[in-house]
């Protein structure tokens, strides 16, 4: 393997793709030179010889060196590769940057410019950028984004009916010309034959289009369908248990254009993949939908990698993931409805905020029909008409200014944002400590290694209840389960089975 393959042990791979085991899906990927073609280790095709296999990290690896992805298991279904670090600072600069080229949010933008205003989002040189790719992942962020972006189409031209056309454009294409001259170029395929190829059938008009995402087991979904039926708010979420489905309203706000839509979400287990079924109102915007829920729903996680730091300290968490949002603006908000409440309390006042300023919303779907408040509408909101719904005034105010900072477009909540420097403007705004701040890491910037360690729950379970300074005994306590501590405090709050006040799985 080339320089950014350290990590990669050829042999332990090809013994893994052996197994076709779905642990180690997205982790890697094998290429064959016999054939030109890369696959998921989980691809039930003849195990090709060992002499003719190559290994990568990335896609983006495998395509750099002139691979084409396979037809059959499909590279695009696989989980994003996750692999965090607290203290490399070469590993958080690429972590940071790969998230932030991941988010179909940021693909409209000019391709061209793209690396040197990442760069200056990163506070590094364009240069210094591309030499931490090319050191950790043997490619230019440029080249990683366009296997994100071909990845993506691919998916759409197999699994949807959209045009060409719609899909150049919603995979970050500025033109058809430009979208078939890489795809030609990678694929040695057209798009319109590679839609041949996977012989797509046509959907249903109305009742959405349906995707396909891989995740890496195991993963608990009883967990995960019972964490959101606690929470969901009646005509924006509902959770089906028995057939292992939830399903969500949804609002993206794309340049000029707002979209806004359903989706409905089922587990298969037997697969280790969700079936995806989205409103045909955001087919324009699926791959941003797709990469919200698989922040929602912790599809990216990599349990082998957490379950190796926690497993001794959580035996029975091992299945358990962090849920995340899909809204991450939404998420802060219930965030503050929650604090120093009760899971019940928090989910009533959430319900009539959305009663007063939500937006209704028509679907085939009679669970589904509102929108959560948006952030523009809240940023307008009065104190009276929130103190009418219940909510006393300072978090009062925390709302109006995280609407205010959201809406300005100054205050990111997603997985892309600047982690320190989200928790410090969080914090800089009326009515939010540490353990809002926190939380809203762990579920809506998804860090891993979130932790609030002022959590009364956490402290009971950690047997640290009534000591002397339980958040600071806390803290150096968490220590042993770095870079994944939003995991410890999601098996912790499972573990402890806690739900009276300060409890931080609240909103």
């Amino acid at each position: 393997m080339n320089r950014s393959t350290d990590r990669i042990d050829d042999d332990a791979c090809y013994r893994a793709l052996c197994s076709h085991d779905a642990r180690f899906d997205g982790q890697f990927f094998t290429a064959v030179t016999s054939t030109g073609i890369y696959c998921r280790p989980v691809c039930r095709v003849r195990t090709p010889r060992r002499e003719n296999c190559r290994f990568f990290e990335h896609a983006a690896q495998a395509e750099q060196a002139g691979f084409r992805p396979c037809l059959r298991c499909r590279p695009e279904l696989a989980p994003l590769e996750r692999h965090w670090s607290t203290e490399d600072a070469a590993a958080i600069l690429s972590q940071q940057a790969t998230a932030w080229l991941d988010d179909p949010q940021h693909w409209l933008d000019d391709s061209a410019a793209m690396g040197e205003r990442l760069a200056a989002r990163l506070g590094v040189s364009d240069r210094h950028l591309r030499r931490v790719f090319e050191a950790r992942l043997g490619v230019s962020p440029l080249q990683y984004l366009l296997t994100r972006k071909l990845l993506t189409a691919k998916q759409l031209l197999a699994d949807t009916d959209l045009p060409v056309t719609q899909i150049a454009l919603a995979s970050g294409f500025g033109s058809v010309r430009r979208f078939n001259a890489a795809f030609l170029d990678h694929y040695r395929l057209n798009p319109t034959q590679l839609r041949r190829e996977t012989r797509h059938k046509a959907q249903d008009s109305g009742q959405g289009t349906v995707v396909r995402l891989g995740y890496r087991p195991p993963y608990d979904v009883a967990a995960t369908l019972a964490f959101f039926r606690q929470r969901m708010i009646e005509g924006v979420a509902f959770v089906d248990e028995a057939q292992q489905r939830l399903g969500f309203t949804l609002r993206i706000d794309a340049g000029d254009h707002s979209h806004r839509g359903w989706l409905l979400a089922r587990f298969d287990e037997a697969r280790s993949q969700l079936e995806l079924r989205v409103s045909d109102a955001l087919r324009e915007v699926l791959p941003q939908v797709i990469h919200r829920l698989r922040a929602a729903l912790d599809l990216d996680a990599d349990p082998g990698a957490i379950n190796a730091v926690l497993h001794g300290a959580f035996p029975a968490g091992d299945g358990l993931r962090v849920p995340g949002a899909l809204d991450g603006f939404e998420l802060a908000v219930r965030a503050v409805l929650g604090q120093q409440i009760t899971v019940a309390a928090a989910r009533t006042l959430a319900q009539r905020l959305v009663n007063r300023f939500g937006e209704p919303l028509d679907t085939p779907h009679a669970e589904l029909s509102r929108l959560f408040p948006s952030a523009a509408v809240l940023a307008q909101a009065e104190g009276d008409a929130l103190g009418l719904l219940g909510i006393v005034k300072q978090r009062q105010a925390a709302i109006v200014a995280l609407a205010r900072g959201v809406a300005g477009q100054g205050l990111v909540l997603n997985g892309s944002a600047d982690v320190p420097a989200t928790l410090a403007a969080l914090k800089a705004l009326p009515g939010i400590g540490d353990w809002t701040a926190q939380y809203i890491a762990m579920r809506a910037l998804r860090w891993p290694d979130a932790f609030p360690a002022g959590d009364v729950a956490l402290h009971k379970v950690m047997g640290l209840q009534g000591g002397k300074q339980p958040a600071r005994a806390a803290e150096a306590a968490s220590l042993a389960w770095k870079p994944w501590r939003s995991y410890a405090v999601v098996r912790a709050w499972s573990a402890g089975h806690v739900a009276g006040p300060n409890h931080g799985a609240l909103s």
